[in-house]
């Protein structure tokens, strides 16, 4: 079968394609790019290892306006809140189209309760780059639902059903998002659901993966809750046994329901303690941090950083130019943690893989650079260092 390609774009390893059946986007080396009849490049002249050339995706978090008001919001989204222009945010979309981005994720806030959404969206589509879209549904209706056919995947955010969205998100808008789901899936076959799993919520994901089932969804992606934003004063991160139960759960659920599922970056560290092969860890899309490398983001306030969830500004996205620059030269907290790893990372067969875990969470408790606090075998080794101290003690 003919490989069908959209775009591509080289690497110093060869490059990335955009398929589009099947669809993905696929890392390949230089002589499968030659093979694909893609140009030579001066990017294959050098070594092959180093940063991307370009992020695959930019999150555009296009504004902090929403009206639901969600009690763990990482944005702290206000019904007046910040929010990027119409104008601004074409003009951002224009430079990442320059750069090579494949894909934008395009969120809030509620992303919908901007009139210029989808006129975004389309031009995004007219200069080569998907538009992505991440939404609670609020006020979707059917003429709304038909005009997000300008998307690619939309995810509707879904924390529990029924009683249990209500006490993850802290209003009842479960009804909203399942006839979110509903309309957006009659139009389209590209449409899932993203879950925040806390502490809470974790025992509701077996009926979340039912919904998605139930309603012929193409994919749950489970996020990993972060306490930034007014879900930092939530204690709801995951206890230990939870973090050790997330990547077997996830494939029984997958295995139970039928249903694609895919966990968040910030769930590596959580899947690699049980050392699964490099083909499972691709198969759920596991990859560690990769802020500053395959992912950059975009604030509402026009800060471009690594993580739309942490990390500092690399440069003012609104103005020309400014992100092209910033990326060759900038995210160095970011792309350094590898090299610099302290321990446990340092010893870490996945460390190449993991990247340490979760930046936003690290930062959250303590130093960017640290190891992520919630995987289970950094607390296996703070635990082994305090045991000394604790027998001395005890003496």
């Amino acid at each position: 079968m003919k490989l069908q390609v959209v775009r591509a774009r080289a690497e110093r390893f060869g490059g990335i394609v955009e398929l589009e059946r099947p669809r993905a986007l696929l890392h390949v080396d230089r002589e499968m790019m030659r093979a694909l009849g893609q140009p030579e490049s001066d990017l294959w002249n050098g070594p092959e290892e180093g940063p991307l050339s370009a992020p695959r995706e930019v999150h555009v978090v296009l504004s902090r306006k929403c009206a639901a008001g969600c009690k763990g919001c990482y944005v702290s989204a206000t019904p007046d809140g910040a929010a990027l222009s119409y104008d601004e945010a074409c003009r951002i979309l224009d430079e990442l189209a320059t750069m090579g981005v494949f894909h934008v994720a395009l969120g809030g806030g509620e992303a919908l309760e901007l009139d210029y959404l989808f006129a975004v969206a389309a031009h995004a589509r007219k200069v080569g780059i998907t538009p992505n879209l991440t939404t609670s549904g609020l006020g979707l209706d059917e003429r709304a639902a038909a005009r997000c056919a300008v998307f690619g995947q939309i995810n509707v955010s879904v924390d529990g059903v029924g009683k249990a969205y209500q006490e993850a998100r802290g209003f009842d808008g479960f009804r909203h998002a399942e006839k979110a789901l509903r309309l957006l899936r009659a139009v389209k076959p590209e449409v899932g659901v993203n879950c925040v799993v806390s502490r809470s919520s974790f025992q509701h994901l077996g009926e979340v993966a039912r919904l998605v089932k139930s309603l012929d969804l193409n994919e749950l992606e489970l996020l990993r809750f972060k306490p930034v934003g007014r879900g930092a004063s939530l204690a709801e991160e995951l206890t230990l046994a939870q973090s050790k139960r997330i990547y077997p759960l996830a494939r029984w659920l997958m295995l139970r329901h039928r249903v694609r599922v895919k966990l968040d970056c910030s769930f590596a560290p959580m899947v690699f303690f049980h050392k699964p092969s490099a083909r499972a860890a691709a198969f759920f899309g596991v990859q560690g941090c990769v802020g500053g490398d395959v992912l950059a983001a975009v604030s509402p306030e026009g800060a471009l950083m690594g993580c739309s969830f942490a990390g500092r500004a690399e440069a003012d996205a609104r103005v020309p130019g400014a992100m092209q620059q910033a990326w060759s030269k900038g995210f160095g907290e970011f792309r350094d943690f590898v090299k610099t790893a302290p321990a446990p990372c340092a010893s870490c067969d996945y460390l190449q893989l993991c990247r340490g875990g979760c930046r936003a969470v690290a930062q959250a408790h303590g130093p960017f650079m640290s190891p992520d606090p919630g995987c289970p075998t950094v607390q296996a080794h703070q635990q082994r260092r305090s045991l000394p101290v604790v027998r001395a003690l005890e003496a």
